[in-house]
């Protein structure tokens, strides 16, 4: 196995850093890893925003409420899902906008920028820091978008921490592949027998050295998907040009 593999094996979330700074150099090299991760037709749908200013960085933070570390991180990055140049083209040229907001457009978007970020991922573990994707952004995407002067077509998929790691989190169990990965067809039965990685799950959860609990992935599973969640981003995505369809 190559180091590039252990390392991305041993990926967990890091939510607490040292004060030690990320260089100029590397900030340099994580942008380009960004930019060179794979592209739908070459079209490059994403833009990253770094936040350095404190007054912003704690109103993106306050957003994200249970990301304080937003504003202790030496680090952060915002991807932006973005056609908006794609859409500046077609106007530029006097053509129609429905290539741009239908929903293969905003997936070849979606999917671009995730690359691009876990490019950026894999680059920062590489050096030995530690990284955050911060979701949470999106509890008020409409403010996050007004407070990065966003124009149309572009959305505020999730935030990123970078830092150099102060502690690291227990490396969390995966699915195992039985549960995930099946030959030609979906393997519906192996796929949702989920008893045995439930066991797993719970006993890495109750022996944790922080923040242990009683609870299984199916448990888990149930707490984030009994009630819908920011139900808010279907309108902002029909305000900010997408059509959905």
């Amino acid at each position: 196995m190559n180091p590039t593999i252990e390392n991305m094996l041993q990926h967990v979330s890091v939510r607490n850093f040292t004060d030690q700074p990320v260089t100029t150099d590397q900030k340099n090299a994580l942008i380009a890893a960004a930019q060179h991760g794979s592209s739908s037709e070459f079209v490059q749908a994403f833009s990253i925003i770094e936040i350095t200013d404190p007054t912003l960085r704690n109103k993106l933070s306050d957003i994200t409420i249970s990301s304080p570390h937003v504003k202790k991180a030496n680090t952060f990055y915002i991807f932006i899902a973005d056609l908006h140049r794609q859409a500046t083209i077609l106007r530029n040229n006097q053509k129609k906008l429905d290539s741009i907001k239908n929903m293969e457009a905003l997936l070849v978007a979606t999917i671009d920028t995730t690359i691009a970020a876990q490019n950026m991922a894999t680059a920062a573990e590489s050096m030995g820091l530690g990284i955050c994707y911060i979701g949470s952004l999106r509890n008020n995407i409409k403010q996050v978008a007004s407070l990065l002067n966003l124009p149309d077509f572009t959305i505020p998929l999730f935030g990123m921490t970078i830092g150099v790691p102060a502690t690291k989190n227990e490396l969390k169990p995966r699915l195992p592949q039985t549960n995930q990965v099946a030959t030609n067809s979906y393997d519906n039965q192996k796929f949702n027998d989920l008893a045995a990685y439930d066991k797993k799950v719970k006993d890495y959860y109750t022996n944790r050295k922080t923040n242990p609990s009683n609870t299984s992935w199916t448990d888990k599973n149930l707490a984030i998907f009994k009630e819908v969640h920011r139900p808010d981003v279907a309108e902002f995505l029909k305000a900010q040009g997408f059509s959905l369809s």
